[in-house]
């Protein structure tokens, strides 16, 4: 059964971007759009890891082969997803296009932005900075072309990148926000991965990826989060996060 997105968590589209609306929003000049984060240039990186420190060849394995059962299994679920969308599920697929770290405030609450938050505001673009510049290259290894590219009658309401479909940008970032969120906020770590799998199936709705691209986008994320913990200014910089947002949350809980 396709996953239906927009459950519990974001109950209707309106209701998301009525949270989202009063949010500051990035620029267009300065956001990166997650689907070309994989060969994305643009990034230095090296806050908290290198560049090169996640070997694609070593942790991702390759898409399902054309024509094979699964690749057929991915087209179907793509398809059928697109049958089922509603106009909620439509807009979410739109609303993530350019996601944004500060759309998890849906998840923690309206006061996490970054004029409250300068120390983990600091943190977080060292952090997406680092996770594009070691998502760099991930789809030149396995140049897949994209749904509507292998099925001329899908129809996406999303703009479809020039980028491979394998692995996903989208869900790479999604998931290492969530993993790297979770650890200054780990009482809401269910709730952050529940987003970030809602923003990854937004992309399969949207029809500009596959089921697996997805997986393939959390097992970099793994792989890119693993590197951050091994970070010992990491670890440091996510206590002082930690203290920074204790106020907020102490005013929440009251």
């Amino acid at each position: 059964m396709v996953r239906r997105i927009l459950p519990r968590l974001l109950l209707t589209a309106a209701t998301a971007l009525a949270l989202v609306a009063p949010l500051t929003l990035p620029a267009k000049d300065q956001a990166i759009d997650p689907a070309k984060i994989m060969s994305d240039t643009t990034s230095k990186g090296g806050h908290y890891i290198k560049p090169g420190s996640v070997d694609y060849k070593d942790v991702l394995p390759p898409p399902p082969e054309p024509g094979s059962v699964a690749a057929q299994a991915d087209l179907e679920t793509v398809q059928r997803a697109q049958a089922a969308r509603t106009p909620n599920d439509i807009a979410w697929a739109r609303l993530i296009v350019n996601d944004d770290v500060y759309y998890n405030a849906l998840v923690l609450g309206s006061w996490f932005k970054a004029d409250n938050l300068p120390v983990t505001a600091a943190f977080l673009k060292d952090v997406t900075d680092d996770l594009h510049a070691a998502g760099r290259g991930g789809k030149k290894l396995y140049p897949r072309p994209r749904p509507p590219l292998v099925d001329p009658t899908l129809q996406p309401v999303v703009e479809i990148a020039t980028t491979g479909s394998y692995p996903s940008g989208h869900t790479m970032q999604a998931f290492v926000w969530a993993y790297v969120l979770a650890e200054i906020f780990p009482e809401q770590r269910a709730a952050l991965l529940e987003r970030a799998h809602q923003v990854a199936w937004g992309r399969v709705i949207g029809g500009a990826h596959f089921p697996s691209d997805l997986i393939g986008g959390q097992i970099v994320a793994k792989a890119i989060f693993a590197e951050f913990m091994k970070s010992e200014s990491f670890r440091a910089d996510v206590k002082k996060c930690r203290a920074e947002a204790a106020p907020y949350l102490l005013k929440k809980a009251a």
